[in-house]
């Protein structure tokens, strides 16, 4: 057996504890510590990383599943994340909304607009849709730059994004902060509209430069600073990649702004790559 080395850190002791007692039931050897303000959850055989790394993830972005809970009652230890929190409420669901204000707001923003244009109601599209770059220089509406990722066409089209984006959206701006999504967002969104917009046109919209933006962020942070505790499951990120694939083959049933997700995905790993080389802890 090796020394312990760290798989993921957290802000607060409980959900260290939590994630340690379910990797100790699943024959994972685990260990709590707390060390410079964080608490750990360490790992002692170095054979148990891709399975710890993949259990952490979902740990992460569903904190709140009864079976992480249940195993520390099989192993006698009670530990709850939050009491407030506990079973499904609308108090719950709320607390949970307002936890995350960036992810929820703009998931609120896309989900008003898309609704108003299926009653007929079209002029947010009208005023969030890209323009040629010389005439936003004419008329300085700097915003059309950002607006095509607060559009979608189709039920399949949004209800795609915002799932990823509530999931890994919400990810980031729990573990890295506010700032830090807002940050990603719109460097994102500006640099894949873009992209988009002088390859292919302005007839385009979708959060999904931002979505792909957000796998390659976390993917690459994952990698370069596993310690931050953003993870994503090997196969999700190979299912995205064939899907940015597939999307250039042209053999769908809809129209893919490949370019957006490109650079959407170029755009996140520099993000992510800028962020561990200039940022020395989280929040």
């Amino acid at each position: 057996m090796s020394m312990p080395f760290l798989l993921v850190s957290f802000n607060q002791e409980r959900a260290a504890r939590l994630l340690t007692n379910y990797l100790n039931s699943k024959g994972i050897v685990a260990q709590y510590s707390f060390h410079s303000g964080e608490h750990a959850v360490q790992l002692l055989n170095e054979s148990d990383k891709d399975v710890a790394s993949d259990i952490a993830s979902e740990f992460i972005q569903f904190p709140q599943d009864k079976k992480y809970q249940q195993a520390a009652w099989d192993s006698s230890q009670t530990v709850t994340l939050s009491d407030r929190n506990s079973g499904v409420s609308l108090n719950g669901m709320w607390q949970q909304l307002r936890d995350i204000p960036v992810t929820t707001s703009i998931l609120l923003t896309c989900l008003l607009v898309y609704l108003l244009a299926m009653v007929g109601f079209f002029w947010p599209y009208k005023v969030l849709a890209i323009e040629p770059l010389p005439q936003l220089l004419e008329n300085h509406q700097w915003w059309r730059l950002i607006g095509p990722a607060l559009i979608h066409f189709s039920v399949l089209h949004i209800v795609f994004n915002l799932l990823w984006w509530w999931t890994l959206g919400g990810q980031i701006e729990r573990l890295l902060g506010r700032a830090t999504l807002v940050m990603l967002f719109l460097f994102s969104a500006l640099l894949s509209n873009i992209g988009q917009l002088l390859v292919s046109g302005e007839n385009f919209g979708g959060l999904s430069g931002v979505v792909y933006a957000l796998v390659g962020c976390v993917w690459w942070l994952g990698w370069l600073r596993p310690s931050w505790g953003l993870m994503m499951p090997k196969p999700l990120i190979g299912f995205l990649l064939v899907w940015l694939v597939v999307g250039y083959a042209d053999i769908l049933w809809v129209s893919m702004a490949n370019t957006a997700h490109t650079v959407g995905l170029i755009s996140g790993c520099v993000f992510a790559f800028i962020l561990s080389r200039f940022t020395s802890k989280k929040g």
